[in-house]
């Protein structure tokens, strides 16, 4: 699943290891996420969307 997650997280100037604290995951999740290779939990989508203040679906878009 494609994502917005660095261009978010670094246009709030937030580091990896910053992001992956305030999330309580490894700075490699957060790495793993940004670039593709990991699709989060919802748990931790949610987390996602209420540290940017945006929706699921304008975070992560789906693709089949």
């Amino acid at each position: 699943m494609k994502n917005i997650l660095k261009e978010l997280r670094t246009s709030k100037g937030i580091s990896q290891s910053a992001l992956a604290d305030i999330l309580s995951v490894s700075r490699q999740t957060v790495n793993s996420i940004e670039n593709g290779k990991f699709d989060p939990s919802l748990t931790l989508a949610i987390k996602l969307t209420h540290c940017f203040e945006l929706p699921i679906d304008k975070i992560f878009i789906y693709e089949d």
